[in-house]
């Protein structure tokens, strides 16, 4: 599958972006809603003009017209006709591009048995959930089969449950085609689940572009920390691998379990609105539950923002203002902290 590399690429919105995705990368395009992000998968489909030049493995495309660029697009709204079933829906593009019948019927199947959808394929649209709408989509896109998947936010209106299964299935989907891949997305943790690497857009330019350590622990610009926000960094000085993918590490007095990727873990990171404040006791497992004890409270706007002492270590947190009010918290309290488990990052 090939490279897809973009030079100097400006419009109404993008702002001389270099960029260059290697074969088989899926990159994830994580920014703020108006960014750019979609206007930058409509470049490199050709679906609108720019200035620049767009390669695919080093060979210009930019006067190759969208619908032989081989590029597979799976949109945020995902345009499934409503008169077809979802064989129909996934035939549509190889009819218009006249696969021969036999072929087309081949790769119907195919698709039906990667996806899941043998069960469900003479039903319609208006008879499918959210989450079997957007397997059908993908599916569609896949037909073709293009050399590049460019795909819009294209579970944000999803449940978190559906949304994070989908995810997984796109990896699975990506690595097992080696297709190259470009996936967009306003949300931190799901562009940390699903990127080889990330490039952080802003305002339609390209502010950073590396792997989702490099970004959350070492954001190279204003524009990215404030994107990202300031997390808690905490150095971690010691280590035991509890196994499960589990390690213990200690920082500054500290134990703290995360998650473990094989790699020895020398910091640790949780952004301030992860950090679950209570006056009482949570329930629950005693898994990264700590007694911390406030000293200082700063009001920034709606959010009220509290340092906190915990062993050797000074963390921010930051709740709403109407909660806080409730909370009754002042200077000097002790509370219980929980560090939820999902939200740390490691590095």
């Amino acid at each position: 599958m090939p490279s897809i590399e973009l030079k100097n690429i400006s419009n109404f919105v993008c702002r001389d972006i270099n960029l260059k995705v290697e074969n088989r990368e899926l990159l994830v395009l994580l920014g703020p809603i108006g960014a750019g992000k979609t206007t930058l998968l409509n470049i490199i489909a050709g679906l609108i003009d720019y200035e620049g030049s767009v390669l695919f493995d080093g060979a210009k495309v930019d006067s190759t017209p969208a619908h032989e660029r081989k590029v597979g697009y799976l949109f945020q709204n995902l345009l499934l006709f409503p008169h077809l079933n979802v064989e129909s829906n996934i035939a549509y593009g190889l009819i218009a591009r006249k696969v021969p019948p036999e072929e087309r019927r081949k790769r119907i199947k195919q698709l039906l048995g990667f996806l899941g959808l043998e069960s469900i394929s003479h039903r319609y649209p208006a008879n499918l959930s959210g989450g079997e709408k957007q397997r059908v989509a993908l599916a569609r896109a896949l037909a073709p089969s293009p050399n590049i998947m460019l795909l819009d936010e294209p579970f944000s209106n999803l449940d978190y449950k559906t949304n994070k299964y989908l995810r997984m299935e796109i990896r699975r989907i990506q690595k097992e085609l080696k297709i190259t891949t470009i996936y967009v997305t306003h949300d931190q943790l799901e562009a940390e689940e699903m990127a080889d690497r990330i490039a952080v857009i802003h305002e339609g330019g390209l502010e950073q572009v590396g792997l989702a350590e490099e970004i959350f622990f070492n954001p190279r610009s204003e524009a990215v920390s404030d994107f990202i926000g300031k997390p808690n960094i905490l150095q971690c000085d010691s280590y035991r691998i509890l196994g499960g993918g589990l390690v213990e590490v200690g920082c500054g007095g500290v134990s703290i379990v995360v998650p473990h990727h094989g790699n020895q873990v020398k910091k640790i990171a949780i952004f301030p609105k992860d950090i679950y404040v209570s006056v009482d006791a949570p329930p629950g497992p005693d898994l990264n539950r700590f007694r911390a004890v406030i000293t200082d409270i700063i009001t920034s706007g709606s959010l009220i923002k509290l340092k906190l002492e915990l062993g050797e270590n000074t963390l921010t947190s930051e709740l709403p203002r109407d909660i806080f009010e409730s909370l009754g918290l002042k200077s000097g309290m002790e509370v219980f902290l929980i560090l939820k488990f999902r939200w740390i990052r490691v590095c």
